[in-house]
């Protein structure tokens, strides 16, 4: 697979862009040395049409056909065609694909790993049966009692995801997130460098525009508004708050559908209302996700308008943080719900908070996080992508074979329309994916392995999109990825804290380690051959006495028929029986977790730092060059300067 491929080893061949036209060392369109040569990169009529369509017929056969899917792409056709802007996406999203394939291998050891333990979880056969272990509703008002035995397949799968290969699995991501970033500075310089733009400087280069245009031109001086970025701050934060709040409707949605499941009379609907409970409720989170991008675009749009950004640069920054934070909530905060909230702040039978009736499943919560990531995960890469590639096809045809009688601009014309947010919204796709892939893996193993399927079919659907669909996006210089790679890096501090707190406090890692070492068997007697996390689950669920049950419970009670001789039922928590106040078993484990989170969280940042400094940004062999170049530039001028003086 060569979609990492080093682009800086390529090169415009000249068969295909000819010999002789004026062009700079590593510039295909001339650009580069001077001012004149700025005004040659955004018009390039040093290319003759013959040698455009022949970069154009060379792009169509290796890049924009399905059946070129795992070959190299030619970053240097693309960056001769499109522009060093639309050549380095390509590249940054070849890179990241390329380290995905070790992330998806990792992942599926991990669930392979888990696989194994599938039907041998010594927690998920006491679960299996415990057929006479009487669980207590799961809300206050139309749930019914349960047998903790008929959730026996959840309390697999979910040890099939929760077990000690997925905290190995999680450090592993926190680094492989660290070292995707520096091998890309790397890319990053030898890319830049081989096409002569490592000290290239777009407000420079912007400025120069505007002083050929207009002589008389004044810059625009830096200037800073405390009340607009007040007002700024303010609208923002409520936009966070609204977004924060569509998060609570799922939350009340999921309480409201699985109460309604439960009562339904199709038995598959009551049977498994809390799993279809949070599969409905994931689609609709996926809904919602949908709606609310065009709305976060128009806010943050309006939001950069209030600001008045002094260059074009500023402002696409600045609409780059605004447009992925509101993302990240609208994406996120219900799977942080989920993860961080639900089932501790629920309350206890007798004492739910109505609006926040779900609770975590016996066997835990991690499940929960899977489902909801999984479904997510595949409407956006299925439906999305679907969406994505036949709207530009239903909204103009797909390009014809070449009519002699048009020229090949008429041809481009005819083609979608496209803007300076073209290819934005391409990073921001890639970049929420990668925020899936890395947040919240520990619950989700399989996330490197969707997107590294999403990403292959990704790559070569925009550039069929690209070429076939799509008007030429006009060329535009680039010497990185932009406040993307801030970005990613602040994605990749938000892993190691998520994957840190979905460990420490969604898994039942620490619990079971907890009752393995203080509570379990093996350390009050010698045995050798028993697994020591035998009676877990008993330990896991309190005790609640039926006669403390409010009214409208004690009728649903007595409506189900429960033996009078039931005189308690079972709950997931550690409370005393008699008051229901905390037992010392859950502060033990609160403190456990607690001393597993800074460890985690420490030791993952300092192999982040060690790996940061271990892998320089900058090659060795760039560095060399470019302080070959200043020596040589000043040895030069140094020159010149003695011929004039004498």
């Amino acid at each position: 697979m060569g979609w990492g491929r080093p682009v800086g080893d390529w090169g415009c061949t000249r068969s295909s862009l000819g010999e002789g036209h004026g062009k700079a060392p590593g510039s295909c369109f001339g650009a580069g040395q001077d001012i004149k040569g700025a005004l040659v990169f955004l018009h390039p009529t040093n290319f003759s049409a013959l040698q455009k369509e022949e970069i154009r017929e060379i792009l169509k056969k290796k890049w924009a056909r399905w059946r070129v899917l795992f070959k190299e792409q030619p970053i240097e056709e693309i960056r001769c065609y499109f522009g060093e802007k639309v050549a380095l996406y390509f590249a940054w999203l070849g890179w990241y694909t390329y380290l995905l394939i070790f992330a998806a291998l990792a992942g599926l050891a991990t669930v392979a790993a888990g696989a194994t333990v599938f039907s041998s979880s010594q927690v998920s056969k006491e679960i299996c049966d415990a057929n006479n272990t009487i669980m207590c509703p799961l809300c206050d008002q139309n749930c019914s009692f349960w047998v903790l035995a008929d959730t026996c397949t959840y309390a697999k799968v979910t040890h099939m995801i929760d077990n000690e290969a997925t905290v190995v699995f999680a450090m592993f991501m926190a680094i492989w997130a660290t070292v995707f970033l520096e091998l890309w500075k790397r890319e990053r310089a030898n890319v830049a460098t081989s096409w002569d733009l490592y000290g290239w400087d777009e407000e420079e280069e912007e400025l120069a525009l505007q002083l050929i245009n207009n002589p008389q031109h004044e810059p625009r001086l830096y200037q800073h508004s405390y009340f607009r970025s007040t007002i700024v701050l303010i609208l923002a934060l409520l936009m966070i708050m609204v977004l924060i709040g569509i998060a609570h409707a799922l939350v009340i949605y999921r309480a409201v559908a699985m109460a309604l499941f439960t009562q339904s009379k199709v038995s598959l609907l009551s049977k498994h209302a809390d799993i279809i409970a949070v599969m409905t409720g994931a689609v609709l989170h996926y809904i919602t996700i949908v709606i609310m991008t065009k709305v976060n675009w128009h806010v943050a749009l309006f939001l950069c308008d209030l600001e008045k950004p002094r260059t074009f640069s500023q402002r696409e920054n600045n609409f780059t943080v605004k447009i992925f934070l509101f993302q990240f909530f609208t994406n996120f905060s219900s799977l942080i719900y989920i993860a961080f909230f639900l089932g501790r702040i629920n309350g206890h039978p007798g004492h739910y908070v109505p609006q926040l009736s779900p609770i975590c499943h016996p066997s835990g919560c991690i499940t929960d996080l899977f489902i909801q990531m999984a479904v997510i995960m595949v409407l956006k890469q299925t439906i999305s992508n679907i969406m994505e590639y036949l709207i530009p096809v239903m909204l103009g045809e797909e390009e014809e074979a070449e009519d002699p009688c048009k020229r090949q601009w008429l041809n481009n014309y005819e083609l979608n329309e496209v803007n300076v947010f073209s290819l934005f919204n391409e990073y921001l796709e890639i970049v929420i994916q990668y925020s899936f892939t890395t947040i919240f893996v520990a619950a989700f193993p399989l996330a490197p392995l969707l997107a590294l399927i999403n990403n292959v079919i990704e790559i070569h659907m925009d550039a069929i999109k690209m070429m076939r669909l799509r008007r030429r996006m006009v060329p535009r210089k680039a010497k990185d990825i932009g406040i993307w790679l801030q970005v990613l890096e602040a994605i990749g501090i938000l892993a190691v804290i998520g994957n840190g707190l979905v460990i420490a406090i969604t898994s039942d890692f620490i619990p079971v380690q907890v009752y393995k070492y203080m509570y379990s068997p093996c350390m009050r007697e010698n045995h050798t051959s028993m697994d020591c996390s035998t009676g877990y689950i008993n330990n896991s669920l309190s005790v609640f006495h039926i006669q403390d049950f409010e009214p409208h419970t004690k009728a649903r009670m007595a409506w189900l028929g429960l033996a009078a001789t039931e005189l308690c039922c079972r709950y997931r928590d550690y409370r005393n029986a008699d008051d229901y106040t905390y037992t010392v078993q859950f502060w033990h484990i609160f403190a456990a977790r607690l001393a597993f989170l800074i460890l985690f969280e420490h030791v993952a940042l300092c192999v982040k730092l060690i790996a940061a400094w271990y892998i320089p940004d900058v090659p060795q062999k760039v560095k060399n060059k470019i302080l070959t170049e200043k020596h040589s530039n000043l040895r030069n001028e140094l020159s010149t300067n003695r011929k004039t003086n004498h």
